[in-house]
């Protein structure tokens, strides 16, 4: 990955990256894990999974549960027809081979990227992944972590590892599988600053009691960003999570 250094929030503004949002002229980080288009009805139904998107505005989506040409989604690319569907970039990572094609993480994004890289993460129930893509103001993790708490805390080191020597602002979103009390959350936050939501729940979306989803940035960076507005959207139908989102400008 290259390492450029922080460009100032005046050239972000320049139009380099077209991420800018409506309300803070900034960017708009939204997370959301999808199940695969299919809501608490189980009705998959992209259209509506994509128009929740829509309706956030997000400059750049986290994106968890994704199918790629598998069997069960009738071969279709879910997050190429998600980036359709919203006018936005996409890119896949695959956690693991199913049902003829693959089954991973995905973001969607608006600007030029300038690199990418995925790494393998720990994953006894399956097989697990990491993002990232980087652009010329910050670069952004997409991840979805284990069921297990062993496997959640050794992903921590290849977090670590993804960070070192980055001298931009490095985010990190995704379904963390783990409550903002438990061991992988309180470590995290030894070197990242959570900026979604830390009180309410994700999950179920009907009746959510858990919060398992977040975005965080690196503790280094966190003092030169500015948090405008972060919530929960109160969407309980179209999956089992529902999405967040912060807005933050970046100095």
């Amino acid at each position: 990955m290259k390492r450029n250094t922080l460009l100032g929030f005046a050239f972000l503004l320049s139009g380099l990256l077209t991420n800018v949002c409506a309300e803070t002229n900034g960017l708009r980080i939204m997370s959301y894990n999808i199940r695969n288009g299919i809501g608490m009805d189980e009705t998959a139904d992209l259209r509506r999974t994509a128009r929740v998107i829509d309706s956030v505005g997000a400059d750049i989506v986290a994106v968890q549960e994704v199918d790629s040409v598998t069997g069960r989604s009738q071969g279709r690319d879910i997050l190429k027809e998600l980036g359709e569907m919203t006018g936005m970039s996409h890119r896949f990572g695959a956690a693991i081979e199913y049902d003829g094609g693959k089954y991973g993480i995905g973001i969607l994004f608006k600007g030029d990227p300038i690199g990418y890289s995925q790494i393998a993460m720990p994953g006894r129930e399956e097989s697990r992944t990491m993002l990232i893509i980087e652009f010329a103001d910050f670069v952004f993790a997409c991840t979805h972590l284990s069921l297990t708490e062993e496997d959640r805390m050794a992903s921590i080191g290849l977090i670590r590892e993804a960070v070192a020597g980055c001298e931009k602002p490095f985010f990190i979103a995704g379904d963390m599988n783990s409550l903002p009390d438990e061991a992988f959350i309180k470590t995290l936050g030894k070197e990242f600053t959570i900026i979604s939501p830390t009180a309410g729940a994700t999950y179920p979306a009907d009746k959510p009691t858990d919060l398992i989803d977040y975005i965080a940035i690196e503790n280094q960076f966190a003092k030169k960003i500015r948090i405008e507005n972060r919530r929960i959207i109160d969407e309980p139908t179209a999956s089992d999570h529902r999405p967040i989102c912060v807005d933050v400008e970046i100095e």
